[in-house]
C-alpha cells in the first residue's frame, strides 16, 4: 500500500464557506475601489458611447449617398446638419460624403484611444489596490485560518483571482458598455428610420435574452468549481515544490507526478465541464443571430423588389435598406459578443467571491477600534486559568495554566513533546486568544492591547527559523532602520560572526529561500540576531538552539545572558540545560502546568522534572516504570506537533 499525504478533501473548495458568505461581491470590489478613479472610468464611459454613436453613422451617409448620389431618387442631406454646410453638385457632395466618413473614423480613433487608456489605467489601479488590500487582510488573520488553508490555495486568490478581475474590468465590463450603446443606439436609429422593419431586426433580441438568462444559470456554480480547482493544483504545486528536498532524497518524483497529474486532471475535469457548457452557448448565438439578420434581408428584400409584405405598408428604398442592413450587422454582431462577456463576468464572479470572502472573514483575533497601545513596558506577564484548544481538537492544549512572571525573570518551559508549550506562548502573541481565562502585561489584558503595540514588544525565535530570501543583513534587519554597526553586534551577541566571516561576502550574502544556503544552526544564530536587534521587553525562545553544536550553544547562552538581563524571556527547551539557571521553570504536561519552581527545588520533589533531567543525564535505569511506559505510549500514538 502507498502512502501519501492528502491534505483533506482534494475535491473541495477550500474557501467554499468563504464565497458563500460573499453578497454582491463585484458590486462590492467595484463601489468600494472604483471610487478612487470614476474620473477615469467616466471619460473612459463617455468616450465609449460617444465612439459608438459615430460608429453608425457611415452607414447612414452611405445609405443617404445611394438614395441621393447613385439612385438620384432625394436631394442629398444630412440629418443634423445644416444644408448650408453641405456643397452643391454631384462631385462636390461625394467628396464631402468620403471626407464626412474618413473624419468620422479618425474621430472613432481618437475617443478608442482615450477610452482605452482611462478604462486600462482604471482597472490597472483598481486591481493593484484589491490585491494589497486582500494581501494586507490575510497577513492580519490570525494563526487558525493558515491551520486550515494551504500557501497555495491563497496565493491563487491573490494572484490568479485578481487577475481575472482585471481582465474583467479591462475587457468585458467596458465590452459590456459599449454593446449596450450599440444596441439601444442602433435600435432607436432604426425605429427613426423605418419603424416596421426594426420591429424585424429587434425581434432577435427577447431571444438572446432567454438564452443568456440560462446559460448564466448553468455556468455560474460551474465557475466555482473551476476556481476552487485552481487552487487545490497552485497548492499542490507550491507544496511539492517546497518540499524538493524530501522528493529527490527519497526518490518520489514519479509519485509527485501522479499526484500533480490527479490535481491536474481534476482541474481539467472541471475546466472541461464549464467548457462544454460555454461552447454550446456561443453557436446558438450565432445561429439566433444570423437568423435575425436573414429575416431582416429576406423582409426588406421582398419589400424592396415586390412591395410591402403581409401587414407592412408604404414604400422601402434602396439606401434605406442598405444602411438598415449594415446597422442590423452591427447591431447583431456586438449581441454574440454579448455572450462572451456574460461568460467572462461569471468566470469573474466566481473570483470576486473568493477575493470578498476572504476579506471578509473576521477571524477570531478581533482587536477593538478603541484598543490601548502598548507603552512604558515593564514586562510583568500573568497567566490566569487559561485553556485553548485547537479547531477540531477533542482535547484542550493548554489547560488552566495560571503562573507570574515579573519584570527581568527568566522563565523556563519543559516538558513532553504535545505538552502545549509552544501553544501557551503563542497565546501571549496573541497568535491565537484563550478559549477562557485571561492574560495581562503590566496587569492589562493583551486583548484590550492594539495588536501592532503588543507585538512590537515582544520578540520570538522559533524553533524552525524563517529567513526571506534575501542577505544576511536583511534578514537581521527585517523591517527595521539600522546601520550596518548596530547589525553586526547583534549577530556577535548572537554568536553569528564566526561562520559570517566564512560566507563569500559577509552580510551582503544572499541565504537563498527560506535560508536554504545555511545550515539550521547558522538560521538560528540569524533569527536570535534579529530579535536582538528588535531589543523588546519580553523575549520568548522557542527551542532557539536546538540546531546548533554543544560548542556553539555555549556561546549563545553566555550572549543570551546579556540579553535577557533587563527582560522577562521565556525560553522553552528540549535540552534542560539551557534553562537550569532560570528564575523559575514551569513543567507541563497534557496542556497543564504541573510543577513549577527553581531547578534543585524541582529535582528534589522527585516529579516530571526530576524524570526528564534523568533522562537529560543518561540515568535511564533510575527511572520509574510509570514515566517509561507513558513515553513508550506517546510514541505509539503520538502526541501531536505542538509543543
Amino acid at each position: 500500500m502507498s502512502w501519501g499525504f492528502s491534505g483533506g478533501n482534494d475535491d473541495a473548495d477550500a474557501f467554499e464557506d468563504l464565497r458563500e458568505s460573499a453578497e454582491r461581491p463585484m458590486w462590492q470590489i467595484f463601489t468600494e475601489y472604483g471610487r478612487g478613479y470614476k474620473g477615469e472610468f467616466a471619460l473612459g464611459a463617455v468616450a465609449s458611447v460617444i465612439a459608438r454613436f459615430f460608429e453608425l453613422i457611415p452607414a447612414l451617409i452611405l445609405g443617404i449617398a445611394i438614395d441621393s448620389l447613385f439612385a438620384g431618387d432625394e436631394a442629398f442631406r444630412l440629418p443634423l446638419v445644416p444644408a448650408s454646410v453641405i456643397p452643391n453638385g454631384t462631385e462636390a457632395q461625394f467628396w464631402f460624403a468620403v471626407g464626412a466618413v474618413a473624419g468620422i473614423y479618425v474621430l472613432t480613433a481618437t475617443l478608442n484611444w482615450v477610452n482605452s487608456w482611462a478604462w486600462n489605467r482604471f482597472a490597472q489601479h483598481l486591481q493593484h489596490e484589491v490585491r494589497v488590500d486582500t494581501y494586507d487582510v490575510v497577513q492580519r488573520l490570525d494563526m487558525s485560518f493558515f491551520d486550515s488553508k494551504q500557501t497555495g490555495e491563497i496565493m491563487s486568490i491573490l494572484n490568479n483571482d485578481v487577475n481575472q478581475l482585471e481582465s474583467f474590468l479591462t475587457n468585458d465590463l467596458n465590452a459590456g458598455i459599449r454593446i449596450g450603446v450599440l444596441v439601444v443606439g442602433t435600435g432607436a436609429l432604426m425605429v427613426w428610420l423605418n419603424a416596421q422593419l426594426a420591429v424585424v431586426a429587434l425581434l432577435s433580441i427577447p431571444v438572446l435574452a432567454l438564452a443568456s438568462y440560462v446559460f448564466v444559470q448553468k455556468i455560474g456554480p460551474k465557475y466555482g468549481r473551476v476556481r476552487g480547482s485552481v487552487g487545490a493544483l497552485n497548492s499542490r504545486l507550491e507544496n511539492n515544490i517546497g518540499g524538493i528536498e524530501v522528493v529527490k532524497s527519497y526518490g518520489r518524483e514519479s509519485f509527485e507526478r501522479d499526484r500533480v497529474e490527479s490535481a491536474s486532471e481534476d482541474y481539467l475535469d472541471a475546466n472541461w465541464d464549464a467548457i462544454s457548457t460555454r461552447i454550446k452557448f456561443f453557436p446558438s448565438l450565432r445561429i439566433i443571430t444570423g437568423f435575425g439578420y436573414v429575416v431582416t434581408f429576406l423582409v426588406g428584400g421582398y419589400w424592396l423588389l415586390f412591395g410591402a409584405p403581409g401587414p407592412f405598408s408604404g414604400a422601402l428604398q434602396l439606401g434605406t435598406l442598405t444602411t438598415m442592413l449594415l446597422w442590423s450587422r452591427r447591431f447583431l454582431w456586438p449581441m454574440r459578443q454579448f455572450g462572451n462577456v456574460v461568460n467572462n463576468y461569471r468566470y469573474a464572479f466566481a473570483a470576486a467571491e473568493r477575493v470578498v470572502g476572504l476579506m471578509n472573514d473576521p477571524g477570531t483575533i478581533h482587536e477593538d477600534d478603541d484598543a490601548e497601545e502598548l507603552t512604558d513596558v515593564e514586562g510583568r506577564v500573568e497567566y490566569e486559568n487559561v485553556r485553548f484548544r485547537y479547531p477540531e481538537a477533542d482535547d484542550n492544549s493548554v489547560e488552566d495554566a495560571t503562573f507570574t512572571a515579573e519584570p527581568g525573570d527568566f522563565v523556563g518551559l519543559v516538558g513532553p513533546t504535545g505538552a502545549g508549550k509552544t501553544t501557551l506562548l503563542k497565546l501571549l502573541m496573541r497568535l491565537y486568544d484563550p478559549h477562557e481565562g485571561t492574560i495581562e502585561i503590566d496587569g492589562r489584558d493583551v486583548r484590550d492591547l492594539s495588536l501592532s503595540s503588543l507585538r512590537e514588544h515582544i520578540g520570538y525565535v522559533s524553533q524552525e527559523p524563517y529567513l526571506f530570501h534575501g542577505t544576511v543583513e536583511e534578514n537581521v534587519a527585517y523591517g527595521l532602520e539600522a546601520d550596518e554597526d548596530e547589525i553586526l553586534e547583534a549577530l556577535r551577541m548572537a554568536g553569528a560572526m564566526e561562520f559570517i566571516a566564512d560566507l563569500p561576502d559577509g552580510i551582503e550574502t544572499t541565504v537563498g529561500e527560506r535560508g536554504v544556503k545555511l545550515s539550521g544552526g547558522q538560521r538560528q544564530r540569524i533569527a536570535i540576531a534579529r530579535a536582538i536587534l528588535e531589543d523588546p521587553e519580553i523575549l520568548v525562545l522557542d527551542e532557539a538552539t536546538s540546531h546548533v553544536d554543544n560548542e556553539t550553544e555555549v556561546l549563545i547562552q553566555r550572549s543570551l545572558e546579556s540579553l535577557t538581563a533587563e527582560r522577562t524571556t521565556f525560553a522553552i527547551a528540549h535540552r534542560l540545560s539551557t534553562i537550569r539557571d532560570a528564575d523559575t521553570i514551569l513543567v507541563m504536561d497534557d496542556g497543564r502546568v504541573v510543577e513549577q519552581g527553581a531547578h534543585e527545588d524541582l529535582l528534589e520533589r522527585g516529579g516530571l522534572y526530576a524524570n526528564l533531567w534523568s533522562v537529560q543525564v543518561g540515568e535511564v535505569d533510575a527511572l520509574p516504570e510509570e514515566f517509561v511506559e507513558r513515553t513508550a505510549e506517546r510514541e505509539r500514538v503520538g502526541a501531536g506537533d505542538d509543543d
